[in-house]
């Protein structure tokens, strides 16, 4: 029995993309806790709503700084309020939306291995700088966060188009939840991070995880190909069930054929998808981003302990995701539900069951078991994005599904950056359980809502628009491009 009996080709792929996107995220998180782990503290004791008094020689002890009689000029530099906190988190989203669709596009015309490789690697480069311009001051932070967060926007729209050229379609719940690495990176970041801060000092924090960044840059570039054909090491069992089972809405040729932006734009089960997303990331990033700082002010945790509980729920949205995905394509494959409702059936757990849960920690007051109970449900549940609303772009068009993850990239990214901008607006010295309240209400009715429009407008029927040489003849007017009329004539002959 050879490896390839025992893992195929499409598992290795599998794990490059899940490993890939943890490493993607750890770096787009590993300021979260750094960044509480240096807040700015206040002359007096700080006590928490729920009446944990956590003073400033504890707080700051995790720095590897004894400061209760003699603060340094070092950690003052590296205090931030919350509003600042808010902007540094937040600035990775600033632009990281303009290389959505370019990252999409490219990859299309460069294939995934060279666009995702290399996203992750310049944005773990970067990453090495954080520490000293963290140290320099609040506005080079920000810079060096604008710029990882705009190389890396290439990555995850890049994902689709590896999907769709590798994956049959009663396969792919299951594969796109290697999407989900990215929970498993933020569940490795929070307690890593804090153990780091505790051991080594903050600065180390952002120095280990660009080297496990580059570490997995030389891994995919060894095992990671674009297509099947490319595969140097691919049994001929394994291609031939692949191609065979991609179908004919696939087009395996051509990268240079023009994109039908207008047919695209203007479809609305594109934008039921995106709103679709657009839910269940403004729940998921206000969960992910601001769970450590929620844990220490109102429940008075320390940064170790807010590190494991902040990371744990992500663990479980990869275990929910995995399992949920292969009962998924089980429900597919037996034909107990089409694919439209499958989608539909995701979309609902992974928006609509954390919505109530999140609106139920809204109001758990001072109660931490029940908090974690609740950010766990709530964060665990997510997982099943990836056999709903992620999914179903590749479902709409295989051949434009890295476009359409780059547009939708494009809205959701302002989840990223105007959530973190809100917390930090409504908490900024004022740390109150009403306030945070008021915060989990939002998260509530963005995914709330997203979740309802899609479950009744929303639809997994590949479009139109997919195929590369045909024309619907109910459809007068679809335009052909310029650039694929000749090769139309061609076909003809």
């Amino acid at each position: 029995m050879s490896i390839r009996d025992v893992l195929n080709c499409r598992d290795v792929l599998w794990w490059m993309v899940f490993s890939g996107l943890g490493v993607n995220f750890m770096l787009r998180v590993n300021l979260n806790l750094v960044l509480v782990a240096t807040a700015k503290q206040s002359e007096t004791p700080v006590v928490s709503q729920c009446g944990e008094v956590m003073n400033n020689t504890f707080i700051k002890s995790v720095n590897n700084f004894s400061l209760a009689n003699n603060e340094t000029e070092e950690i003052k530099q590296v205090q931030y309020s919350e509003y600042e906190q808010g902007l540094a988190i937040g600035a990775y989203y600033w632009i990281h939306w303009l290389s959505e669709i370019p990252g999409g596009v490219l990859a299309r015309k460069y294939g995934t291995k060279m666009i995702f490789g290399v996203g992750n690697l310049l944005a773990a480069i970067f990453g090495v700088f954080l520490s000293v311009t963290m140290q320099y001051s609040l506005y080079s932070l920000i810079f060096i966060r604008v710029l990882q967060g705009l190389v890396a926007g290439v990555a995850y729209p890049a994902t689709h188009d590896l999907t769709a050229k590798w994956i049959p379609q009663k396969e792919r719940s299951k594969f796109v939840s290697a999407y989900m690495g990215g929970s498993v990176g933020i569940a490795l970041t929070y307690p890593l991070s804090g153990f780091i801060i505790d051991y080594l000092g903050w600065e180390s924090v952002f120095y280990i995880t660009s080297v496990l960044g580059i570490i997995w840059w030389f891994l995919w570039i060894s095992f990671v190909y674009d297509t099947p054909q490319q595969h140097p090491r691919i049994s001929e069992k394994e291609k031939k069930y692949i191609l065979d089972n991609l179908g004919t809405s696939v087009d395996h040729s051509n990268r240079n054929l023009a994109i039908p932006w207008s047919q695209i734009l203007t479809s609305w089960p594109v934008w039921t998808s995106v709103l679709s997303n657009w839910g269940a990331v403004w729940g998921y990033f206000t969960l992910m981003a601001q769970a450590p700082a929620y844990f220490k002010f109102i429940h008075g945790w320390s940064v170790e302990k807010t590190g494991i509980f902040s990371g744990l729920p992500h663990f479980l949205t990869m275990f929910f995701s995995w399992i949920f995905a292969h009962m998924s394509d089980w429900l597919l494959q037996t034909e107990r539900l089409t694919l439209t409702e499958v989608r539909k059936l995701a979309t609902i757990v992974s928006s609509g069951l954390p919505s109530f849960l999140i609106l139920g920690l809204a109001f758990s007051g001072c109660y931490p078991v029940l908090a974690v109970i609740l950010i766990m449900g709530g964060i665990a549940s997510a997982g099943a994005v990836t056999s709903g609303p992620l999914s179903n772009l590749v479902d709409l068009s295989p051949n434009y599904a890295s476009i359409l993850l780059g547009i939708c990239g494009l809205v959701i990214d302002i989840a990223g950056f105007v959530s973190p901008i809100i917390v930090g607006f409504l908490t900024n010295d004022n740390q109150t359980i009403g306030q945070w309240r008021l915060i989990f209400i939002i998260a509530f009715l963005n995914m709330g809502i997203c979740c309802l429009i899609f479950c009744i407008w929303g639809t997994a029927e590949e479009q139109s628009w997919n195929q590369y040489h045909t024309v619907s003849k109910n459809e007068e007017d679809y335009k052909i491009s310029i650039e694929l009329k000749p090769q139309l004539n061609n076909h003809n002959k």
